[in-house]
């Protein structure tokens, strides 16, 4: 059978041409290109891009350079290096299908996903030179595909229509969507900051968002139409990424809104010619959800539309009812859905079906107020919020499996591929999600960073640092090393940004100008995680095995602890999705619940919380039944008379309690606010009287706890007499400690509304502390604040003072106070009813602290230190109130102090300190300079005591104490010896410069580090002897230690033993 036949009796197969079988001009490769197409099969040719010309031509030249003559390519072009005659394949002309593509990346269309069979061609007349390897020249059979669209795995069943798509860019159909509703007068607006500002959301969530404050009624429309594509994030299906077809944490969402303009006639007529007649999806593979009391809607879609029966759906309110809270603007929606089997006919077909539909368009009715009844009133002003998914649409119309296949995402992971340096179509289903996670994660991270997140423990710095890991643990698994090029000191990761970087002109132009910050920012972030990665791997493989081990020996479920996993998340940096993930693939459970307590105790240490109050087992269980919870009245006064439900001592409850003894006491209703909020709790007094006002009992309390939900747990010392429970009491709260902490409360507010004008709204709350004499305020920032900046902070603060603001408190459902704009400290748990407190036009946060009533009360703020207290956290301490009169009146008496002291005007200080601190540091050069002239004196008077060693005895060993000598003049002694014994000479020298402290030195010339005697691992051996280590080069080392008294026989010793080598060595 000769080799036509055989070609054609095979299909997706490799097929070699051999040498026998040689192609000696174009017209021979002609014939077998024919020869392939009569056989069914897909040819590509792979050429570097400098012999590709613009009409799709593949053109060979004769032009070579390089070592073999092979021309200037790059290394993926192998199969075409060595062309050596010119000829021209038109790839219109050649074959009667559009099945020929010209691709110039060999690593592109291995993983792609297409590959259906390759040929191996040898033809030294027309391929290779006569150096070159058989084995370097291959072409790869494909199918056809426009480089405009990503890769499409090859399958029986899409190979007969492939070669009549019309494959759409991610790009053209976003400027299509904006293009078809601006010539229908809508205002085509940005996208809005993934960081929004709207307070109750992380992140934004949906196309709306930037209009919600329009729709809710709090602004005027500025327009009565709008459009936009809107980058938006979610991470609430994080698990499912990679393992669906439609899941992501970044996407754009296209949307058309009306804000009292149109409604659903025109927004569904235009939705429908979008759909069919813009894009050209036919009509008989859509299918239309409703609200199944939307009659209307109903109405418009069959009897308007044209849409048949049996493609509409009536679903209910959990499928097709928009709500924005429990109460306020809502609405009926329906939805366009893609189907992609439309041969499985109409009986019970379910829109919930991922197999077989994609719900690609949602149109919202917004047309109704819900009230607190639940009962719905017709709006006066009737909205239409919609949202058409870009990358489910570019999957549609680009003819791909999944939304990760477009070129929306495909390139990136692409990218991601030629790192690994594997083919993601020959790739299993575990390194194909491990590459749809990391090209799907990588979007996310690149916008988040543009819009200014930076990575950290809380909030949003959270949600990037959590994706960059796990792109760094899927780029470990697939087995990419460092940066994926052999450079031991890069990063993978910014390098596959540099691809997102490259894809996101239409999407955010910004992003190009911020990417050296969002590069380094990645490098950086990757860098600090892999240094502690292997380590955590490691932890966390011994954790699992132990707990896999542990649930055999005992026939019971392996699980992780909390413990082990608040470990791994606090140490080594391992998020608990991560650590949770890992788990799962090896069978274990993790205790969630567990590892939220270890959160909780943290929180309370960073926010200085004292030591929790625990009520004791036995029968402080049953106390803890029958005690309600303590009524709080402290908002509204200091004072006030209570019950003594309970008395502990040591955590047991007790009858009564003595004068001098400590105790926790429990109120039916108290006056003191508990430590919760990052405030600490009020001090004060509860005093006993009986008859006319006499007191027989006083407490003082220095610490109020909560403890068991909402009880409150008041330590304090029995000053006075005698107390019992069931005995009424006068509780009185300190009112100036408590004013100091009201006013650093409301003084923390303020600082946190300051730092978000100053350094951007996306610096947010990681804790705090309200004290009696300063406050403290953790936020995420990836640097330290400029003298300008903390300048501006208190010029903004001190300025709100002044402006003696009152301040407004209230108490509303939760709901309700995100809808205002109140701010969550993110991780905080908050009940139905919230308390809001609103400093007008600077601040408006849920808290439950106390706080002035005025800003004018808080007199003065200061900042007294800025530092960074973990990765991506700093920390800012200041003073307010009272305690700012106290710290500057302090600040005050000490400069005066100083000026008397050096007789100086306050102005002319600092110049004074500088020229003292220069002569100091001119007097201690001038005496280091004596000491170490007398330590050379010193070493000039001892090295006569030099001994003679070695076979021929020429080496000069000298080994000496020089009392109290300094480290420094030790090193000039031993440096003066040295050269003065010249080469071979071995000098060790000792003191005890000061109390508790030995210092040594070893110097070695050339011809005994010759020998193999190094000074630096000598003299750490001798250190070890008094208590000490040390080291340094070969030739020269220092060391030190803290046993003086062991001082003599260690330098005995190293005489002895330098003695020793040298003349076992000399021989």
């Amino acid at each position: 059978m000769d080799m036509a036949q055989r070609i054609k009796k095979k299909k997706n197969v490799y097929i070699y041409i051999y040498k026998k079988e040689k192609i000696r001009s174009p017209f021979g490769l002609l014939n077998w290109l024919q020869i392939l197409q009569t056989s069914q099969m897909r040819l590509i040719l792979s050429f570097p891009p400098k012999y590709i010309s613009a009409n799709s031509e593949v053109t060979l030249n004769r032009k070579t350079s390089g070592r073999h003559g092979k021309p200037e390519a790059p290394p993926f072009a192998a199969p075409w290096k060595c062309p050596e005659r010119m000829f021209s394949l038109p790839t219109s002309s050649l074959l009667s299908k559009p099945t020929f593509l010209i691709h110039r990346n060999r690593k592109f269309v291995l993983s792609t996903g297409f590959i259906t069979g390759a040929m191996a061609i040898l033809s030294p007349a027309v391929f290779p030179c006569r150096i070159c390897s058989p084995q370097e020249h291959r072409c790869f059979l494909f199918s056809i595909r426009s480089t405009s669209a990503s890769a499409q795995p090859i399958t029986e069943e899409l190979l007969g229509d492939k070669s009549k798509d019309n494959p759409v860019s991610g790009d053209s159909i976003r400027k299509k969507f904006l293009s078809f509703y601006a010539s229908r007068n809508h205002k085509v607006l940005p996208s809005g900051s993934l960081v929004p500002d709207d307070p109750t959301v992380l992140l934004t969530i949906a196309g709306m968002l930037q209009f919600k404050p329009i729709f809710l009624g709090k602004v005027p429309r500025q327009v009565p139409r709008a459009t936009t594509a809107q980058r938006c994030m979610r991470t609430n299906d994080v698990e499912n990424v990679g393992r669906t077809a439609r899941h992501h944490t970044f996407f754009e969402m296209l949307g058309n809104f009306s804000f009292g303009d149109y409604f659903k006639k025109e927004a569904i007529n235009w939705a429908w010619e979008l759909t069919t007649i813009e894009f050209g999806l036919q009509a008989d593979r859509l299918w239309i959800s409703v609200y199944e009391d939307d009659n209307e809607a109903f109405e418009i879609w069959r009897d308007e539309v044209g849409v048949p029966l049996e493609r509409i759906k009536k679903l209910g309110e959990d499928d097709n009812f928009w709500t924005s809270g429990i109460t306020g603007p809502c609405g009926p929606c329906s939805e366009i859905y893609y189907d992609f089997h439309p041969e499985r006919g109409y009986s019970n077909a379910d829109l919930g079906d991922d197999t077989r539909f994609i719900e690609f368009y949602n149109l919202v009715f917004m047309e109704f107020n819900k009230q607190d009844d639940g009962s719905l009133e017709p709006l006066k002003q009737k909205n239409i919020d919609t949202g058409l998914g870009l990358e489910r649409m570019a999957r549609i119309l680009q003819k791909v499996p999944t939304n990760y296949e477009t070129d929306l995402i495909y390139p990136i992971i692409e990218k991601a591929s030629e790192l690994a340096n594997l083919s993601y179509a020959l790739a299993d289903d575990h390194a194909k999600t491990n590459l749809k996670i990391i090209g799907d994660h990588m979007r996310a991270i690149v916008y988040l960073i543009s819009d200014g997140v930076v990575p950290s423990n809380i909030g949003r710095g959270y949600v990037v640092r959590r994706l960059i890991r796990r792109v760094v643990r899927m780029g470990r698994l697939l087995g990419i090393k460092v940066d994926g090029r052999g450079n031991l000191e890069g990063a993978f990761v910014p390098i596959i940004a540099q691809k997102v970087v490259e894809l996101s002109t239409h999407i955010d132009s910004d992003v190009k100008d911020r990417a050296p910050r969002i590069l380094d920012e990645l490098k950086r972030e990757e860098l600090r995680f892999v240094q502690t990665l292997e380590r955590g791997e490691k932890l966390l493989e011994e954790k699992l095995a132990y707990a896999l081990s542990n649930a055999n020996a005992n026939g019971t479920l392996p699980c992780l602890s909390g413990e082990d996993v608040f470990l791994l998340y606090d140490t080594y940096g391992f998020p608990s999705e991560i650590t949770k993930e890992v788990a799962e693939e090896r069978g274990v459970s993790i205790d969630m619940k567990g590892f939220d307590i270890e959160m909780e105790k943290q929180r309370r240490q960073s926010q200085a919380a004292h030591s929790t109050v625990k009520l004791a087992m036995g029968d402080g269980a049953d106390l803890a039944e029958n005690i309600q919870d303590t009524e709080f009245i402290g908002y509204d006064t200091l004072y006030t008379k209570a019950v003594v439900e309970s008395l502990m001592v040591n955590g047991r409850p007790v009858g009564h309690v003595s004068e001098g003894s400590n105790v926790e006491v429990l109120l039916n209703r108290t006056p003191f606010y508990a430590e919760s909020g990052g405030q600490i709790g009020d001090h004060g007094f509860l005093f006993v009287t009986e008859g006319e006002n006499k007191q027989t009992a006083v407490v003082e309390i220095l610490d109020v706890q909560k403890s068991l939900g909402n009880i409150f747990v008041h330590k304090g010392t029995i000053k006075e007499g005698v107390l019992e429970v069931g005995k009424e009491v006068e509780a009185s709260v300190d009112v100036k400690l408590r004013q100091r902490a009201k006013v650093h409360h409301t003084a923390t507010h303020l600082l946190q509304a300051a730092l978000k004008i100053v350094i951007g709204q996306e610096t947010s709350q990681a804790g705090s502390l309200v004290a009696f004499d300063h406050l403290r305020f953790d936020f995420n920032f990836h640097r330290p604040l400029l003298d300008s900046e903390l300048t501006k902070i208190e010029g903004l603060i001190n300025g709100w003072i002044e402006d003696a603001s009152l301040l407004q408190t209230k108490v509303m459902p939760l709901d309700d106070a995100k809808r205002a704009g109140a701010i969550a400290m993110f991780g905080e748990k908050y009940g139905e009813q919230v308390r809001v407190v609103e400093v007008p036009g600077v601040s408006m946060e849920l808290c439950g602290g106390t706080h002035v009533s005025s800003t004018s009360e808080i007199r003065g703020f200061k900042i007294i230190s800025e530092q960074g207290i973990a990765s991506g956290i700093r920390r800012i301490e200041a003073v307010a109130g009272e305690a700012f009169i106290e710290y500057v009146n302090t600040r005050d008496y000490h400069m005066q102090q100083l000026c008397s002291t050096l007789k100086v005007k306050h102005g002319e200080v600092t110049t004074r300190v500088e020229n003292l601190l220069e002569e100091l540091r001119a007097a201690r050069n001038e005496v280091s300079s004596l000491r170490a002239k007398t330590a050379v004196y010193k070493a000039s008077v001892i090295a006569s005591k030099a001994l003679l060693v070695g076979n021929e005895k020429k080496i000069r060993v000298l080994v000496e104490c020089l009392d109290d000598v300094d480290a420094d003049s030790l090193k000039s002694a031993a440096e003066y010896l040295v050269e003065t014994l010249q080469d071979p000479a071995a000098v060790v020298l000792g003191s005890s410069p000061g109390e508790g402290k030995v210092s040594l030195v070893a110097a070695f010339t050339p011809g005994v580090v010759g020998l193999g005697i190094q000074a630096g691992k000598f003299i750490g051996t001798i250190a070890k002897l008094c208590g000490g280590g040390g080291g340094g080069r070969p030739s020269f080392a220092q060391a030190g230690g803290r046993k003086p008294e062991n001082l003599r026989s260690a330098l005995e010793k190293a005489q002895s033993e330098l003695v020793l080598l040298l003349t076992e060595k000399s021989d």
